[in-house]
């Protein structure tokens, strides 16, 4: 399983109060894949560049459902309840090597984070990819 990443803006964004984790806001928390590397300095999206719509993907990508944020003993957790998935459909879809975390909400739509899959995935026609967002762990935790 690919390890999740933050972007350094993250922390900012959160002090700043650019993203509402509570449980069953209005905010809409999103991935998107990008075959370039992103740098933990990126801070908006589309850095780095979102693939081109077709074939099954669509430009923006796919929400992570309704998020439960919730804090016990002092470690804050964020979980998406919907894992995001994409199945190439009269073509192929990548390549591809990172999945990135956004609020696509807010006018800025703000980086959080992003997942590293080690190498360039292209799925062809009728195969998915899953992006498992660990319901037990979350997406992230704060301490």
């Amino acid at each position: 399983m690919a390890s999740f990443n933050k972007f350094y803006c993250f922390v900012q964004d959160v002090a700043n109060a650019l993203h509402d984790m509570k449980t069953g806001t209005a905010q809409v928390y999103k991935v998107y894949l990008t075959n370039t590397a992103p740098v933990a300095a990126n801070t908006v999206y589309n850095a780095p560049a979102d693939l081109a719509a077709g074939n099954g993907y669509t430009a923006g990508g796919n929400s992570v459902g309704t998020i439960t944020g919730a804090q016990t003993t002092g470690t804050f957790k964020f979980v998406g309840a919907t894992d995001p998935s994409w199945t190439a459909s009269g073509g192929s879809i990548g390549p591809f090597q990172y999945a990135v975390l956004y609020n696509s909400t807010s006018s800025t739509k703000p980086l959080i984070g992003w997942w590293d899959y080690g190498t360039a995935i292209t799925l062809t026609n009728g195969n998915t990819f899953i992006i498992d967002l660990d319901q037990t762990n979350g997406i992230l935790t704060i301490t």
